[in-house]
């Protein structure tokens, strides 16, 4: 204990960073209370470090206190607007460089279907395309998929 009371600056910098690293890497800045201790941890190690605050156990924990409450004030709307932000762009995935030759015509009733991946998808297209026809997946939908001509 006497080792942590002589090297406290260091100590809250080092829990500071452990804490930074939980938020970020464990619980992916889904909660923002160790964001805001570890910033808090940190900014108080740093200030006892030179020599803006003293280094006393009381000073730490109200220091903490007090910058864990003003961050979290001021942080909370920024960081939750942040992470209700979505992405409405469509999501390329390995489907839509599947190519394939159709074995019966294709329109956009989705009438046929083709097997990949032990599923039988319906295939649907914009414009009518006949047996035999080379096409490539361009959009997926829940068991469809669109093609075009390649």
């Amino acid at each position: 204990m006497e080792f942590i009371t002589n090297n406290l600056a260091e100590t809250l910098m080092i829990l500071g960073v452990v804490a930074l690293i939980i938020e970020v890497a464990v619980l992916g800045m889904s909660t923002f209370i160790l964001l805001f201790l570890g910033l808090s941890l940190l900014a108080t190690g740093m200030l006892m470090n030179f020599s803006l605050l003293h280094s006393t156990v009381t000073t730490a924990l109200w220091s903490n206190t007090l910058v864990t409450a003003i961050l979290s004030v001021v942080l909370w709307k920024p960081l939750k607007r942040m992470q209700e932000q979505r992405d409405s762009g469509e999501v390329n995935s390995d489907f839509a460089e599947l190519s394939f030759v159709l074995s019966n015509d294709v329109d956009e009733q989705g009438l046929t279907t083709h097997a990949y991946s032990g599923i039988e998808w319906k295939l649907k297209s914009k414009h009518p395309l006949t047996a035999g026809t080379k096409v490539k997946v361009v959009k997926k939908d829940v068991g469809v998929m669109w093609v075009e001509a390649q």
